[in-house]
């Protein structure tokens, strides 16, 4: 079955600005060190909590299948439902109260083909793929461990939606969806020397029902996993 790969365009001017502004305040972050330390304020100590991260993820989801719902007065077929892989961005805001105990938000945003194989094939004109984007909003719980060889372990797990929304010429006049998920992440971070910035890199994976945007002949009511290894900056203000 053949995977094809495909950038967010649509997602990715969005979520430029935020990455343009990481690198502006880690020059300000950065030539704040050299200066003479003064007495934070309570405002600067819960400042000091915050991080700002912006990264690049890879979408990996797994096929699922199951017979479909379409009442036909016969035998109903089997589906597998085999997204694409992708690539997209992935915002996320973290307040870390202590090292064993944060909160994050993530915003994720990515577009991808939904590819439909019935068995046995169908003569009607059912379509047999649709293409999607994908709005992730989740909240969840961080932790961050002691630095292993000089670089800090996290790890989380949460929960949120993910808002499906068919594209206008590919998407087939699909409705838009939305699907619980839950997820979680693992992964490792570091700041550069004598600066708030940093990079991290890790790993999420995100469980949720596969979409079937209301339509009875896709729905198998499987669950699918996305497997997303990420790389990006961050800045803790």
């Amino acid at each position: 079955m053949p995977i094809s790969i495909r950038r967010s365009a649509p997602a990715g001017t969005s979520l430029l600005v935020p990455a343009i502004v990481l690198c502006l305040l880690s020059l300000t972050a950065s030539q704040a060190v050299a200066q003479e330390a003064v007495p934070l304020t309570p405002f600067q100590k819960q400042m000091n909590r915050v991080d700002l991260a912006f990264s690049i993820t890879g979408i990996f989801s797994t096929s699922v299948s199951g017979i479909e719902q379409r009442d036909t007065g016969s035998t109903n077929n089997n589906l597998l439902i085999s997204p694409s892989s992708t690539v997209s961005e992935l915002l996320t805001i973290r307040y870390i109260a202590k090292p064993l105990l944060g909160y994050e938000f993530n915003f994720g945003s990515s577009r991808y083909t939904q590819n439909f194989t019935f068995t046995p094939p169908l003569t009607s004109s059912l379509l047999h793929s649709a293409q999607s984007g994908a709005r992730e909003l989740t909240l969840g719980y961080v932790a961050h461990t002691p630095k292993i060889f000089g670089v800090q372990p996290y790890l989380g797990a949460g929960g949120g939606t993910i808002h499906f929304i068919p594209t206008r010429n590919g998407g087939e006049g699909l409705p838009f969806q939305y699907r619980a998920v839950y997820y979680y992440n693992l992964g490792i971070e570091n700041n550069f020397p004598n600066s708030n910035f940093g990079v991290r890199v890790g790993f999420r994976q995100l469980i949720y029902l596969a979409p079937d945007f209301g339509q009875n002949y896709l729905t198998i009511t499987r669950r699918t996993r996305t497997s997303e290894p990420t790389f990006g900056f961050f800045l803790r203000f």
